[in-house]
This record gives C-alpha cells, structure tokens and sequence, in this order.
C-alpha cells in the first residue's frame, strides 16, 4: 500500500488533505480515486490507514480510519555528520541511509573536501534536493519519521553539536595507532549502559580526502576518539552506510 507523509497538524478531526507533489502522486501516477485506500505517516511514529474521498485540483481529502505506531524505526537515533563529498555522491548516502535508519544527516564543510557550497541560495538548492531525496527513500522503505538533511555546518560547529549525544565517533583509517578502539568493542561498552530515554548516537565520516591532523586534533580535544571499520580503506560513500548497518546490527534489537 503506498505510503505518503502529513505533518501532526494537517489532520483535523480525523481527515487530512494531501497537496503537492503527494496529491500529484496520487492522482496522476497512481491513478487513485474516491473510495481507494492508502497508508499516511505523521512523520512522528504513527501510521494512518486512509480512505480517499475526493480527488480535485486543491488536493486529495483523505479519511482517516485508524492508527498504530509505526515498527520500523530503530529504538534510538542517529545522526551522521557527512564531510560533503564530490558530484552527486551525497544523494546515495541520503537515500542508504534513510533506508538503513538514519534520523537526520548534517553536511560538513572540511578541510579536505573538494565540494564547496559558495552562498546560501547554493546551500538551499541542495538542500531541497536532498530531502527530496529523502523523503522518496522514506516512503519507500516505510519509515515512520521523515528523516532531514539539515544546514551545513564547519567542523568545530558540529562537534559542538555532537556533545548533546550519548555515543560519539569517528572512524578512521590510523585509529589503532592513535590509541583508538575497535568499533565492536566500542559498541560492546556501549550496550553494556542502561538507559531509561532513547538513546542518541553521531558519528563523523569524512570528505574524499579524510580529515586532517587538524581536524582529528579537534576530535581528540573535545573527547571524541577515532575508532576503527577494520583493515581497508573505505570511500566516504560506503563508510556512513557501513557504520549505520553495523549499528542496526548490534543495537536495535539490544537496546
């Protein structure tokens, strides 16, 4: 059943009113009409079983006949701090990792990356973009929160951010000699903490190029050890998706 995403305060005494590019689905591709039935999210955990009314110019009016909190979402969050990588790159690790669990994904402006964003109608553009991105791979992999993509922000920024979660990393490729830990041990530590509030999770991938001494001098200070994926090198648009499968792995039917 195809699924489509509301906001808590578009459903008024039980019925809500799909407009966009959600009616336009609906009507033009879907082919739907009065009297089919779909499936609406809130984009907070609770899922709708509808039924369509009316389907016009304004919108598609939907009536909603029951609810259930949705079960595909982890048991804590995780947020990605993404150094922003070349070309269209970022679009794949949004859309992985919406599918993979991902609750929000922060683009990095590093050192070494080679993309650039130059002002704010560059950064609002792409912006629009990727949670465009997002919210198709939400729907497709039936979330029960739409995952955003949120501003860009330097380094040191987002480190500041990072110190409102319970689990902070960073994988890299010279941890064992910078006195860094395994990322299973890491978890095993982790799991072995009680918790009575969802858990919060970061971590930190970087551009291409890595992160510089200076910037890895930036994690150390602030507490934040370098952990290591194991023997080989990986490229920045398989290291977010890895770390988020191992996550869901270990954790979600821990915790």
């Amino acid at each position: 059943m195809s699924k489509f995403f509301v906001t808590p305060q578009e459903i008024h005494f039980n019925k809500v009113t799909l407009k966009g590019d959600e009616a336009t689905h609906i009507s033009r591709v879907l082919r739907m009409k009065a009297g089919d039935e779909i499936q609406i999210c809130d984009s907070q955990g609770t899922d709708f079983l509808g039924k369509i009314l009316s389907v016009s110019e304004g919108g598609v009016e939907v009536e909603i006949l029951d609810s259930w909190p949705c079960e595909n979402e982890p048991s804590f969050e995780v947020l990605l701090f993404q150094g922003l990588p070349k070309g269209d790159k970022m679009d794949a690790i949004i859309q992985k990792g919406v599918e993979l669990g991902v609750h929000s994904i922060v683009p990095v402006a590093t050192e070494f990356a080679v993309a650039k964003i130059s002002d704010k109608k560059s950064e609002d553009k792409k912006l629009a973009r990727w949670n465009k991105i997002s919210h198709e791979a939400a729907k497709q992999c039936g979330r029960g929160v739409l995952p955003q993509v949120l501003s860009v922000l330097d380094l040191k920024a987002a480190i500041e951010k990072a110190k409102e979660f319970d689990l902070v990393f960073v994988p890299y490729e010279k941890a064992d000699a910078s006195g860094g830990a395994s990322f299973k041990d890491l978890l095993s530590e982790f799991k072995s903490k009680k918790f009575d509030y969802k858990q919060k999770i970061a971590f930190f991938i970087g551009p291409e190029g890595g992160f510089s001494d200076k910037e890895m001098g930036l994690f150390f200070e602030n507490g934040i050890k370098p952990i290591s994926l194991g023997k080989r090198i990986l490229r920045t648009e398989t290291a977010g998706v890895v770390v988020l499968a191992m996550l869901m792995y270990e954790l979600e039917l821990e915790l």
